[in-house]
């Protein structure tokens, strides 16, 4: 494995482990609950609960709404945990991830394997029993998705490992909707293009800022196999396709004026600060003159602003 400088200056893993193995309860209690990578699981929540306003058209039944959310915590974070037993190797070698659980020898790799699991066996179990089994069964699939195509065949293997590995994530999307309604329709369709669309920018520009590390662990993100530019091209196109499809929702779920003023207004924001990065590109700046995470860093809001409008439009209704 090739170390930069900073890589190089950092312990040895034994020492590490060492040092970093769980003293107390609470320290194993905090290391389980970084295996769900809660941080993730918020930004899937915050994609859920507008939809579930959408399906409800205004407010939806309580208690659907908290097992939804609940169990699909729970689900989240088994994808989140068989993810970092998969990828334990890959944390290790990279100094983002080095600080995960399985990466300091925090948790076994076996019980982080069997905690993934039985959350999975909960979660899915959880959601049939209370709320209805397409959700249930939606659920699992995203996990099974996440886990099996895209951990495990993907993203070692191809450039395009989050554009279609990113399906995992847009399925909360339509569990809430199915949580509501029981079944499925075009809004929620129309939703998930938009998460579709906006993950492979959003996370080739943090690939961007972490290159080497990708490179390090051998991981072919797009942006370690192609070019500054390409990348900048290609988050373009997608980011285009987002504001496009996001559009969409207006009609199809017939939405007041609010929700596609909200859309333009985001959008336009969003392509504004892409096509500043293009212009970096195009000046000739490259590495961290790029600052390829303020895109990563507006597109975060975009989406969550963006749902809330979702919610907050369907209060109007």
């Amino acid at each position: 494995m090739v170390l930069t400088d900073k890589q190089s200056t950092a312990p040895p893993a034994t020492e590490a482990a060492a040092s970093d193995a769980p003293r107390s309860f609470g320290d194993v209690v905090k290391a389980y609950v970084a295996l769900t990578k809660p941080r993730i699981i918020e930004l899937l929540l915050i994609t859920t609960l507008p939809v579930m306003f959408l399906a409800a058209k205004g407010l939806p039944p309580l208690w659907i709404a908290v097992c939804t959310l609940v169990f699909g915590t729970l689900s989240a974070g088994s994808a989140n945990a068989l993810n970092c037993y998969i990828d334990r190797d890959i944390d290790a070698a990279m100094r983002r991830t080095r600080r995960r659980p399985l990466a300091r020898d925090q948790v076994p790799p076996v019980n982080a394997l069997i905690f993934g699991v039985v959350l999975g066996v909960l979660s899915t179990l959880g959601l049939g029993l209370t709320v209805n089994w397409l959700a249930a069964l939606l659920s699992l699939g995203a996990n099974l998705f996440y886990v099996l195509v895209y951990s495990m065949i993907l993203k070692r293997r191809t450039p395009q490992n989050v554009v279609w590995g990113g399906i995992a994530g847009c399925m909360p999307v339509l569990i809430g909707w199915a949580g509501v309604t029981g079944s499925l329709s075009w809004a929620p369709v129309v939703l998930f293009g938009v998460v579709f669309f906006w993950t492979p920018p959003h996370t080739w520009t943090l690939a961007m800022r972490y290159k080497e590390d990708y490179a390090a662990a051998k991981v072919p993100m797009l942006p370690v196999v192609a070019t500054e530019r390409r990348v900048v091209l290609e988050s373009l196109a997608y980011t285009w396709a987002t504001v496009l499809c996001s559009l969409l929702l207006w009609p199809i779920a017939g939405t007041t004026l609010l929700y596609p003023a909200v859309a333009v207004v985001l959008g336009a924001a969003c392509l504004w600060e892409v096509y500043r990065l293009l212009g970096r590109v195009n000046a000739g700046k490259t590495g961290v003159d790029l600052r390829p995470m303020r895109f990563f860093h507006w597109s975060n809001a975009y989406l969550a602003l963006l749902f809330l409008a979702v919610a907050v439009d369907s209060l109007l209704v």
